[in-house]
């Protein structure tokens, strides 16, 4: 007999130790971040260094902490992982913390496991749900999509100035808004399904109503929070939905389960006319591609090709640098979507490249025809930085 047994299934909910959120937060880092460790070392590029580095160091001094930054320098690669591991080590940290975006979050959470320490996350965009999870996407050197490194446990600590998001771009909350939008889509796949999640169990009911609590957070306030923070003020609508990008969305992605649309996501990254998109503008052409995939009623699609251009993301090919008629390119794109181990396979039918391949291709007329119907303005050609 062998000793081998299926393991038994188990429904799970993973989360952050803590999650801190409000204006001026930032100032208050210190006061957080002393019960986790008393060596900390700053991750952060020079651009967000510019204008966090002041606020950073003031709290950290405030609470007896040293500040030692080393500079992020840009892609989740390996090498920059292994990189910042070492700095870890010469520094003699025993908590490294990000300040930034999504790609110096990943870093420093894949740096930290590999380094032994504890990790934590200062983001300063709401532009993705990275800051709370347990997983790190790696790129190749390139820009390409490489793969999923996953940890045993979550940061210890994520902290999110509203006023620093607020002060960012609107399109970086835009874009976490196409991030975010997903999580519903694809936990409600999985759990169709009943496939695993990152989480490493089936769906519980946490997860999956988290998810659909983002997506309803979303419709409600998106426009309004978009409107408040392209003059940089922080509302209740804003406080919402960097909430919902970053906590409801990282959650429910994680303990409710990704599918299609982030598969597709990966599967774009291949193309080089791609790279300079933000995650979350990817993510929601393959929110789209899902909703095809799944024969979603016409008018669900529409309303959502509707919303999301109003929100500011791209809902045709032509605005992340591709052709209906760019038939290789597609299902190049349609193949890295679907090899073995992708999420895609969480939905709950089979998917083939050649199906991704025509919802991709189906998305340019109908998606112009909607935004004619609704008087929004054609969409614009991208071309790759």
């Amino acid at each position: 007999m062998s000793n081998t047994q299926t393991p038994v299934p188990v429904r799970t909910v993973i989360s952050p130790g803590r999650y801190v959120q409000g204006a001026g937060a930032i100032t208050r880092l210190g006061e957080f971040l002393a019960p986790i460790g008393s060596t900390p070392l700053i991750v952060s590029d020079d651009v967000v260094w510019g204008f966090v580095g002041h606020d950073v160091e003031a709290s950290l001094q405030a609470a007896d902490l040293t500040v030692v930054r080393e500079k992020f320098n840009g892609i989740p690669s390996s090498r920059e992982i292994d990189r910042l591991v070492e700095v870890i080590r010469a520094a003699g940290a025993d908590v490294v913390v990000a300040v930034g975006g999504g790609s110096t979050i990943d870093a420093v959470k894949a740096a930290g496991y590999l380094a032994g320490v504890r990790w934590v996350t200062v983001p300063s965009v709401a532009s993705t749900d990275a800051p709370t999870s347990a997983l790190a996407v790696v790129y190749t050197e390139d820009g390409e999509f490489e793969e999923y490194r996953f940890f045993p446990r979550n940061p210890d600590l994520v902290l999110v100035d509203s006023q620093l998001v607020a002060n960012a771009p609107a399109a970086f909350l835009a874009a976490g808004v196409g991030d975010a939008l997903a999580t519903w889509l694809e936990a409600r796949a999985t759990q169709r399904s009943n496939s695993l999640t990152m989480a490493g169990g089936l769906p519980t009911q946490t997860g999956t109503a988290l998810a659909r609590l983002s997506w309803d957070v979303l419709w409600e306030n998106a426009l309004p929070a978009l409107d408040a923070v392209r003059d940089h003020l922080v509302t209740p609508a804003v406080d919402k939905v960097i909430e919902a990008n970053t906590l409801l969305s990282g959650l429910g992605f994680e303990s409710g389960g990704l599918a299609a649309a982030h598969a597709v996501h990966n599967g774009l990254t291949v193309s080089a006319a791609t790279h300079g998109l933000a995650h979350g503008q990817k993510v929601n052409i393959g929110s789209i591609t899902q909703l095809v995939l799944e024969g979603a009623p016409t008018s669900d699609i529409r309303d959502f090709i509707e919303f999301t251009t109003r929100v500011g993301l791209p809902t045709t090919l032509t605005e992340v640098g591709l052709r209906a008629d760019d038939t290789e390119s597609l299902l190049a794109i349609a193949e890295a979507a679907t090899v073995p181990g992708e999420t895609i396979h969480s939905m709950p039918f089979e998917v083939r490249a050649a199906d991704v391949a025509s919802a991709l291709a189906s998305i340019e007329r109908f998606a112009r025809r909607v935004r004619s119907e609704a008087g929004l303005p054609a969409p614009e050609p991208y071309h790759a930085h």
